[in-house]
């Protein structure tokens, strides 16, 4: 029998707090063979990304290995000095991170970076590192290498950022490439074309990948081999086909249904939405041929939205889906009354909001709310949670004391955060708990329409799962409208009733999303379907 590329068996970490250490993984064992994908999965606390700096010799300070072995070809590493692991970093073992942004030096060109790495590992001529590193950026598909290698990290996009990193991590043909998280902030297509990418790397340089990724979907779609982690304790492992279809552990089926990018169904086709009790006539937001324009310099226009037209019917979703750059956040603003646009109507709840200035205005927006993507950055970190959704009642002179208490206690209660959180503050949540809180805000005006910008995209699959249900009962018990802005088709599919596809400040596309899902006219709309991960799992469980 072979020795594998990696081997870890019974590992336990562990990390300082005050003066003892807690263990956060707990005997966790698996391998990896030469040109193997294994996935690891699970929710943030679940090991995943301890266990893959463990195994790179990266994790902080105050985490130590407390038994077991971690092999690299047969030979135990686990306990080795950094300067050991130095060695190897690069060489046998590479790590694409998950965050590009913070992961690339912003004063240091790209071309230098990707350099560092070669010259880390002895490489001293200077034009050899230059066509290396030209090639190197070619390799994974960025365009005009030569001007890349000069630009800084600012001037690239997101899926630049990543290629970059993937180029760092390929540069001395590594045995064993760990990817942690290496698409979760890009859009879908972005983000297949980087699996894309890693699967081809693979294929022509025999390197294995330990994946690291809490998407089911991507895992489904790459791997050979799933590891199931919760708790720090591996739940399932198995061959990624067998267990996606026949899970044994209760942890790997709700991690099974809780992910929206495994299953097929549209929500209408699944949970009947009570449309037919809503005239017709009777729409929430009515977008009329929207344009806004941004000029620079003072003489260049660029049109950021182009002619947008859509309609929601009170009570229902509307998502408006798109990569980065294609007028989401645009829309969304005028929307919201925070952007003005250059010409077109916006009517909400039957008001025209162009006619609404000053007071008018801010008394106005009562009526819609908005829902952040990133609730730690939304919410007052001064703020007990009572206090932050209190707020808005103290802003518009609503209720006296009393009555603002009962309010929020009331909503507080019914969007899941039990009493005993009510005075802790936004750094004491999780994520799921923090998103709650911004729902409660958003709602404690009772307001009639709500926008949702990437409310769930940071979420782990299972707390998403949750805050889509809420989502999902608020909005029946409540009559409420959303405006559903996303780049994750999978939960569009899920929580929307109609779907508008921008591209380029423009609508390819727009209608009920069964409609749109089963027969998209638009081949950007197909292409973005098609990019949804879990796609080929689906096709074979």
């Amino acid at each position: 029998m072979s020795t594998p590329l990696l081997s870890v068996e019974n590992l336990a970490v562990a990390y300082k707090e005050a003066d003892r250490y807690a263990r956060v993984t707990h005997d966790v064992s698996f391998t990896v063979e030469p040109g193997e994908v294994v996935a690891l999965v699970g929710e943030s606390g679940s090991g995943k990304t301890t266990t893959a700096q463990a195994v790179i010799g990266l994790l902080p300070d105050n985490g130590r290995i407390d038994h077991g072995a971690i092999r690299l070809n047969g030979e135990d590493i686990s306990r080795w000095t950094g300067k050991r692991f130095d060695a190897i970093r690069g060489r046998q073992i590479s790590l694409i991170p998950q965050d590009p942004t913070s992961s690339l030096n912003p004063v240091k060109t790209v071309g230098a970076q990707v350099g560092e790495i070669l010259r880390i590992h002895g490489e001293r001529d200077g034009k050899v590192i230059a066509a290396r590193v030209i090639e190197l950026l070619a390799r994974v598909g960025l365009s005009d290498p030569e001007l890349r290698a000069r630009q800084y990290p600012h001037e690239l996009s997101g899926g630049m950022k990543q290629r970059v990193l993937i180029a760092i991590a390929i540069a001395l043909k590594p045995q064993l490439i760990i990817a942690d998280e290496p698409t979760s902030a890009l859009d879908v297509t972005v983000q297949r074309r980087i699996l894309d990418l890693i699967d081809e790397l693979r294929r022509d340089t025999g390197t294995a990948v330990l994946l690291v990724t809490h998407d089911l979907g991507v895992a489904a779609d790459r791997a050979d081999r799933i590891v199931v982690l919760q708790g720090g304790r591996i739940q399932e492992a198995g061959v990624a086909r067998e267990l996606l279809a026949a899970p044994q552990s209760a942890y790997a089926r709700q991690l099974l249904a809780d992910a929206p990018s495994l299953s097929a169904g549209t929500r209408g086709e699944r949970s009947p939405h009570p449309l037919a009790v809503i005239p017709a006539s009777e729409d929430a937001i009515l977008v009329e041929n929207l344009v806004h324009d941004f000029h620079a310099d003072g003489r260049k226009t660029f049109r950021a939205v182009d002619d947008i037209s859509f309609a929601v019917r009170r009570g229902t979703t509307h998502a408006i889906v798109g990569e980065s750059g294609s007028g989401k956040t645009t829309t969304v603003r005028d929307v919201v009354g925070f952007g003005r646009p250059t010409s077109g109507r916006i009517s909400i709840a039957g008001t025209d909001i162009a006619t609404l200035t000053g007071e008018a205005l801010r008394q106005f927006r009562q009526k819609i709310q908005l829902v952040y993507q990133n609730p730690f950055s939304s919410l007052d970190p001064r703020q007990t949670v009572f206090s932050i959704v209190e707020e808005p009642l103290r802003n518009f002179g609503r209720l006296d004391a009393a009555g603002r208490a009962k309010k929020v206690n009331a909503l507080l209660e019914r969007v899941g955060l039990p009493e005993a959180l009510r005075q802790r503050r936004p750094r004491a949540l999780s994520g799921g708990q923090r998103q709650r809180v911004a729902i409660a805000r958003a709602l404690v005006l009772d307001p009639e329409v709500v926008v949702l910008d990437e409310a769930v995209s940071a979420l782990d699959v299972t707390v998403q799962a949750q805050i889509l249900k809420l989502l999902d009962e608020l909005q029946r018990e409540r009559g409420l409208t959303y405006l559903f802005v996303s780049h994750d088709l999978a939960v569009v599919r899920q929580i929307s009733d109609t779907v508008s596809v921008l591209q380029n400040g423009k609508q390819v596309e727009t209608g009920p999303v069964a409609e749109v899902f089963r027969n998209p006219q638009s081949p950007y709309t197909r292409e973005l379907i098609d990019a949804i991960p879990g796609q080929r799992s689906l096709a074979h469980v």
